[in-house]
């Protein structure tokens, strides 16, 4: 399979400020909370058809009044007009397409009732986005997805090519749909690389980007990097931590480890040492000019 993997540019604009661990995520109630409370009739008639929907027939277990009313707020608001198939289930979350105003979206929903609550803790404990998150589990996950969505924008700013997030209620998340159902945009663990090295070069310096704006993806590898028209796109930032957070430097080895080992088993000559050193370079350089600076000062 052969891919070009360009690099697509940053797009922060001028002022714009990567790494403020400080930016503002709002978990109180949303709309979806109030119309799920008030159950309208008109609310009360679009999850009845929901829950008849083929494809949700199997969540009706799983999905509260105000997942439905999420849904139904994201409809109202024009980011869904229609949904179809799923796209992938799994314990925290399902993916599913869906007919947006600007074209094909994807919709991941993440399950209040049997997410991994304590691993969920383990990512948001210690970043100071999410300070006073009590241990309701579903605070801790309507945080996640709000987390994500800010992950998504934070990477995007930096010219790392993910996703583009487009909405998000409650335990919802609108997003760009990489790929169709039909023809969906493969794993790197799922391809024949045939130009590793330049695949390599575009990873490690997506990975650096990332640094430089803050975020440590967390849980890196040949699963969470996928391949669509040419270009390799980083999935799944849920998980993604400030550089701040006790645990970014071990989870920033642990992606250094999984993405040089994928690319040893390519034939690379690369170690995950020298990957680590080149996502925090710009941070040694700076320390270094500062030094230099102090002394010439001296």
């Amino acid at each position: 399979m052969t891919e070009e993997f360009g690099l697509v540019e940053p797009g922060a604009g001028e002022g714009d400020s990567f790494g403020d661990e400080w930016e503002e995520i709002d978990v109180s109630d949303t709309e979806a909370d109030r119309i799920a409370r008030q159950r309208d009739r008109e609310f009360s008639e679009f999850r009845e058809r929901l829950k008849d929907a083929d494809q949700f027939k199997v969540e009706q277990a799983v999905f509260d009044d105000a997942t439905f009313a999420a849904i139904y707020k994201l409809v109202q608001d024009g980011h869904i007009d229609a949904f179809g198939g799923p796209i992938s289930t799994g314990k925290e979350a399902n993916v599913y397409e869906a007919r947006g105003s600007e074209g094909d979206v994807a919709v991941k929903i993440y399950r209040i009732n049997t997410s991994n609550f304590r691993q969920m803790r383990d990512y948001l404990e210690g970043d100071p986005r999410f300070e006073g998150i009590s241990n309701d589990k579903g605070q801790v996950v309507l945080a996640w997805t709000q987390k994500e969505y800010a992950n998504l924008e934070r990477a995007q700013r930096a010219g790392v090519r993910v996703p583009t997030p487009i909405a998000v209620e409650r335990n919802a998340l609108v997003m760009e749909l990489v790929g169709l159902v039909e023809e969906r945009a493969r794993r790197l663990a799922e391809v024949t690389v045939e130009n590793p090295e330049t695949a390599y070069e575009v990873v490690r310096e997506y990975m650096r980007r990332l640094h430089a704006a803050g975020l440590v993806h967390g849980d890196l590898s040949e699963y969470n990097l996928i391949v669509h028209d040419g270009e390799l796109v980083v999935i799944d930032l849920g998980q993604a931590v400030t550089v701040h957070h006790p645990n970014a430097g071990d989870f920033l080895s642990r992606d250094c480890r999984n993405v040089a080992a994928f690319f040893q088993r390519q034939g690379l000559e690369v170690t995950a040492d020298d990957l680590h050193a080149f996502v925090t370079e710009s941070e040694g350089a700076d320390e270094a000019d500062v030094t230099e600076e102090t002394d010439e000062a001296g």
